[in-house]
């Protein structure tokens, strides 16, 4: 251990890095891998988003917007929310403009937790929650769903972790890494749960655009949940502008003032030439979207079937990009399967242990790229499987 390691706090040194990382790191340096393993859209940003972008510069906004973003898009964040997902907010007091998702929900944390307080994190589940919550002094509780139920939480499973410190509940609809996304009967009952208990729920809801067989239901448009849902969402997916990173939270008065605080200090506000693309987006972006989710609707199809087809079972996913393949058939771990399959047969995936341990035994697979590449990647794993 080098002697500057001893200054970094324990908390700290303890994180383990991100489980993605390390494949995404061995990919790079091979030639001719087909990757389904970025979580990020294979579209690039329509051109009249990019083009307010560059008007934006071009007019000389180049200073600092309000803390909370600028009210041109808060209002039309308001208008989103209550148009698509039913659900309203006031722009002046309940909406935030974040640094992506990400950086909202890293601030709704700080904002809520105290020292001990528990969070619930239902597993399979993007790789940042806990560390998050453990960065902001709670105590993350993980709760593991299960494939026979195609990965969906039962409000019994979350009963049976509650206590008197658990503060509230993470969730991602439709989910990261399995796809599965909670119809409204499902989300009634969790809030039941959460109102009978008195739990704030953090619902992550960036992949709402992306939804295929059913209509999407916001937890804070289920009576009794707007006033403790802190609603995090965002650009990255639906409008595909994972690297401008720009999100929102929406959430009662009190809470986001206290998160607007936090923002205040760490970062002051989102890039001003981003906001301006995301207000194209919402005021004139739609059709972009919509031709968006046909294409991914169309891959989920394929590589679905393909999968269960060659043996790996694979439960339709309701919505994002993902699939989420059992490989327990072959034997193998997630881990070992994945980087077998990286040096055989230039494929690179996620091992789904990444996302908790009930992930372990599935791989995750994004359809997040072309159908094309899709195909010679089926090929490509069938061909493995068969070779074990």
């Amino acid at each position: 251990m080098s002697q500057t390691t001893t200054y970094l706090a324990k908390h700290v040194k303890e994180l383990k890095p991100s489980g993605i990382r390390r494949f995404f790191d061995l990919a790079a340096g091979m030639k001719g891998v087909i990757s389904l393993g970025v979580g990020e859209p294979d579209f690039v940003t329509s051109w009249n988003l990019r083009e307010a972008a560059i008007t934006s510069l071009e007019q000389g906004y180049t200073s600092y917007t309000a803390n909370a973003g600028l009210i041109e898009l808060r209002e039309e964040i308001a208008g989103y929310m209550q148009k698509q997902f039913s659900v309203s907010y006031h722009p002046e007091s309940e909406i935030i403009v974040t640094v992506g998702a990400s950086q909202a929900i890293d601030i709704a944390f700080r904002a809520i937790l105290n020292p001990g307080d528990e969070v619930i994190i239902v597993e399979p589940c993007f790789v940042s929650y806990a560390p998050l919550v453990t960065m902001a002094g709670g105590v993350p509780i993980h709760v593991q769903t299960l494939k026979e139920n195609d990965f969906k939480i039962l409000p019994s499973q979350l009963e049976e972790v509650i206590t008197e410190r658990t503060k509230a509940i993470m969730l991602c609809s439709p989910n990261n890494p399995t796809g599965t996304m909670l119809n409204k009967a499902e989300l009634e009952k969790m809030a039941e749960l959460a109102v009978r208990h008195d739990l704030l729920v953090l619902s992550d809801e960036i992949y709402a655009e992306l939804v295929y067989d059913e209509p999407y239901t916001s937890l804070a448009s289920i009576e009794g949940m707007r006033e403790r849902t802190i609603l995090l969402n965002g650009f990255s997916k639906g409008f595909a502008m994972t690297g401008w990173r720009l999100g929102f939270v929406c959430a009662p008065e009190d809470i986001t003032q206290g998160m607007l605080k936090i923002h205040q200090y760490a970062i002051m506000c989102a890039s001003t030439m981003a906001q301006y693309a995301g207000l194209e987006g919402l005021k004139n972006g739609r059709e972009n979207v919509e031709e968006m989710r046909k294409s991914y609707r169309q891959r989920r199809n394929f590589i679905v079937q393909s999968l269960n087809d060659m043996g790996l079972t694979c439960h339709n996913p309701g919505g994002a990009f993902y699939a989420f393949p059992s490989i327990e058939s072959t034997g193998l771990t997630s881990e070992e399967f994945a980087e077998q399959l990286l040096k055989a047969e230039k494929v690179a995936v996620v091992p789904g242990n990444a996302f908790g341990g009930s992930g372990e035994g599935h791989i995750r697979c994004s359809y997040a790229t072309s159908l094309a590449q899709l195909q010679e990647a089926m090929k490509r794993i069938k061909r493995f499987i068969e070779n074990l």
